[in-house]
């Protein structure tokens, strides 16, 4: 190619197989200070997933007996349907599925997973947008801009900017519910701007450890044990694409297989235990946690296993818990608009593995997007405008089931990009070089690859009792 006035040469991105520019991968690990600060970090990230989804759920099942009733129900749905994911992963069925896996079918795969929790994203900052907007500001300025304002400071604004995101829209809610700017406002504007909200940390106890079954002995409805099945199913869909992205932000290696297969059966186990003390829903991967590690650039493992230490913590101290529960949930969404978006790019960045020039390619990655998103959106609007789902048979079961995997986008438009790529023009010449297929061949079994070893072997030689199967 001939070189462009002025020196410089332009052609083509080289293809990375491990993403470059990351201060620490999946194998490096920060100062003990640092780590502790990051972990603790990734912790609040996780905390606020985990205070929306109840505060969505926990009003739609009524107070008193009800309340325990249903509790009830949901923890003997999650335990019947936590075999289902077992079974996946220990006989190694999730494994084959995901050998299938090219780059361009992983594109919709990992876009749709951010894209299809558009629900925790702006909707829910929009539910107190004196919080939420200037949350959405200052994160974005601290993590975007800060550090090309104040060089010295560039790593600190991209690295901590969640913590002083928090921290200062915390104090900001604090002080507009102290001089009563919510004084006038409806109960549930109040709901979710205050950060006093009745009863929240009276209520809880200094030291409280959770026991099984403390909403009493589970009960299963046939109906409900399917609906949650199907729902597991779509969180080991959703997972997956957040084990991909995972991956590609620590700068490792594709994820082999026989790795997503192994962490299926641990999802299934996680459910189990969920169900069992007492959760109101089951164990995912957690997509904003793989989001903030494309925002930080850190990938350390340690990171990740300090922040486990503090949920551990966290979930035994009642009263640090609900002082950290007590942030405003449009806070929360706030950041989770920027580190979904990171997800996003983790998808489109494999595009760089396929042919933009094939129209195979063109077809399959716009229409699996498209319908991704269409799909779900009709069975959302039929079920708020009929009250009842698009798919009405006698079986109570089934009609869930269709429900909940047609509501998910990831699962619809991974699905179909799965499918379309495995069977679209599948004897042509030009369809695997398209499809960026001969690039992860070598990922496809655990010893197709040295690196393999590095990044996901498990530590203090546990790969003889927990091997990847």
């Amino acid at each position: 190619m001939a070189a462009i006035k002025g020196g410089d040469d332009f052609g083509p991105f080289p293809i990375k197989e491990q993403l470059p520019g990351v201060d620490f991968c999946l194998t490096s690990n920060p100062p003990w200070h640092e780590s502790i600060i990051l972990g603790f970090q990734h912790f609040i990230v996780m905390l606020g997933t985990t205070v929306m989804i109840p505060t969505i759920l926990v009003p739609l099942m009524g107070g008193g007996p009800r309340f325990r009733e249903t509790m009830k129900a949901i923890q003997g749905a999650i335990m019947f349907a936590s075999i289902f994911p077992v079974i996946l992963g220990v006989l190694g069925l999730w494994r084959i599925v995901v050998r299938f896996l090219s780059p361009l079918a992983a594109i919709p795969l990992v876009t749709l997973t951010a894209l299809g929790l558009l629900q925790f994203g702006f909707p829910q900052l929009a539910k107190c947008t004196a919080v939420g907007l200037p949350a959405l500001v200052v994160m974005v300025f601290l993590t975007q801009y800060f550090g090309s304002l104040l060089k010295p400071l560039q790593v600190l604004g991209r690295r901590y900017g969640v913590l002083a995101t928090i921290g200062l829209l915390w104090a900001f809610a604090a002080i507009l519910t102290a001089a009563g700017a919510f004084k006038n406002s409806s109960p549930k504007t109040q709901f979710f701007c205050r950060t006093d909200r009745t009863g929240l940390i009276g209520a809880a106890s200094w030291i409280r450890f959770p026991y099984p079954f403390q909403w009493g002995r589970p009960t299963l409805n046939v109906a409900n044990g399917f609906a949650m099945m199907a729902a597991t199913f779509v969180s080991l869909v959703e997972s997956t694409g957040a084990f991909i992205t995972a991956a590609r932000y620590s700068s490792a290696t594709p994820v082999p297989p026989s790795v997503v297969s192994r962490a299926v059966t641990w999802i299934g186990i996680g459910n189990f235990l969920n169900g069992a003390f007492g959760s109101v829903c089951g164990a995912t991967a957690s997509v904003e946690n793989a989001g903030l590690l494309g925002l930080n650039q850190v990938g350390s493992r340690r990171v990740a296993q300090i922040a486990a230490i503090f949920m551990l913590f966290f979930s035994v101290l009642g009263k640090f818990g609900a002082l950290l529960a007590s942030i405003p949930i449009p806070i929360f969404a706030a950041i989770n608009c920027v580190l979904y978006a990171y997800v996003v790019s983790a998808g489109i960045g494999f595009l760089q593995f396929c042919s933009l020039n094939s129209f195979r390619t063109k077809f399959i990655l716009g229409f699996s997007l498209y319908m991704g998103l269409s799909i779900p959106q009709y069975f959302y609007e039929f079920l708020l405008v009929e009250g009842r789902t698009p798919i009405f048979t006698r079986s109570m079961a089934f009609n869930s089931m269709v429900q909940v995997i047609f509501a998910s986008a990831a699962t619809v438009g991974g699905i179909l990009a799965l499918f379309l790529d495995l069977t679209l023009h599948r004897s042509h010449t030009a369809t695997r070089r398209d499809s960026g297929r001969h690039w992860w061949k070598k990922f496809r079994t655990f010893e197709g690859d040295t690196r393999s070893h590095e990044f996901y072997s498990l530590p203090w030689g546990l790969n003889r009792y927990f091997p990847s199967l």
